[in-house]
């Protein structure tokens, strides 16, 4: 027996196929204090094998796999006062606010001074604001104090969006920014539906769901860059929709789907989601069904603001990532 192992060179791929090497399942989820022992144990295995670095290696893959939980656990708390999560969360949904505001300010200067055309003004503003936002969530807590303190932003924005394309509030600033054609009753479409959606991303599945990551990236990334894109290169034109071009809808998969697994990857390093392959076919899968819908005319009729997000959503519950 000892002699058929020490013939597995400790670097050779046999010896992790090998299961005579692989520890069960169940070891992997094992305390601390048990890694330890086993840690302890490995100079005896290293009389017998002359793979002692892989042991260590085995341990030190468990010990990183303990360790991103734990930093999940640390990430419980706002950024701002940990000790006080209420007083953290109301600091985050005040930088976070301002932030947004702030960018939302120089598109509307934008828009007032006319250095953009109107609807790629409106476009750079659907890119970005909810984009911009989303990189602050890990400002606030984990739980639902933190998320709906977070949905609190767009919140506010639907109210405005509300009474501006009611024509309660004036506004001309806004409506430039956020319509395609000057008319006041267009927020309470596209834009009424945008802030929607990132709103209820933030209360229902926030930081910890890739469905929320999926649904916000297309919207913003994905379907901004889709008009963009579309505008300027799509000489060729769909045969079922002639309003919507091939450059158009293969822009927007290709952006949705990096800027989604880029999210993914600035999560993870805060604890709240794990990295997978199974993650990212989701997220691409995701990407190209919702440029399909956006290319549809059933989006023109519905708006693509609602259609996009609504597709998201089915496509990931349906693949159970």
């Amino acid at each position: 027996m000892i002699s058929s192992i020490s013939s597995i060179h400790a670097f050779s791929p046999c010896f992790f196929r090998d299961p005579r090497f692989r520890l069960p399942e169940s070891r992997l989820t094992a305390s601390n204090s048990t890694l330890q022992s086993h840690s302890k144990h490995n100079n005896c295995f290293s009389n017998i094998l002359p793979g002692r670095c892989s042991f260590n290696f085995t341990i030190r893959k468990v010990n990183d796999v303990n360790n991103r939980r734990m930093t999940s656990v640390v990430a419980a708390g706002p950024i701002f006062f940990p000790e006080y999560p209420i007083a953290g969360d109301v600091c985050a949904m005040a930088f976070s606010g301002c932030f947004a505001l702030s960018i939302l300010k120089v598109y509307e200067e934008t828009a007032r001074k006319g250095i953009f055309d109107q609807k790629l003004n409106r476009k750079l503003v659907h890119t970005t604001i909810g984009l911009a936002f989303m990189l602050c969530w890990p400002l606030f807590s984990s739980g639902h104090q933190g998320a709906f303190m977070a949905a609190l932003i767009p919140g506010i924005n639907i109210v405005k969006v509300l009474l501006v394309g009611l024509g309660i509030l004036k506004d001309e600033a806004a409506v430039k920014s956020m319509s395609r054609d000057g008319d006041y009753r267009e927020l309470i479409k596209g834009p009424l539906y945008y802030a929607s959606t990132i709103a209820l991303s933030s209360v229902i599945y926030w930081r910890t769901s890739p469905i929320a990551i999926a649904a916000i990236c297309n919207l913003c990334a994905g379907d901004g860059l889709a008009d963009i894109i579309g505008r300027r290169f799509g000489t060729k034109k769909i045969p079922y929709n002639k309003d919507k071009s091939f450059a158009g809808s293969i822009a927007m998969a290709t952006a949705g789907f990096i800027v989604s697994v880029g999210y993914m990857h600035y999560f993870s390093m805060f604890g709240y989601v794990e990295e997978s392959w199974q993650m990212i076919w989701g997220f691409l899968a995701v990407s190209i069904a919702s440029a399909l819908v956006e290319s549809h005319p059933i989006s023109t009729t519905f708006d693509d603001n609602l259609m996009v997000p609504l597709t998201s959503f089915l496509v990931l519950v349906g693949v159970r990532i």
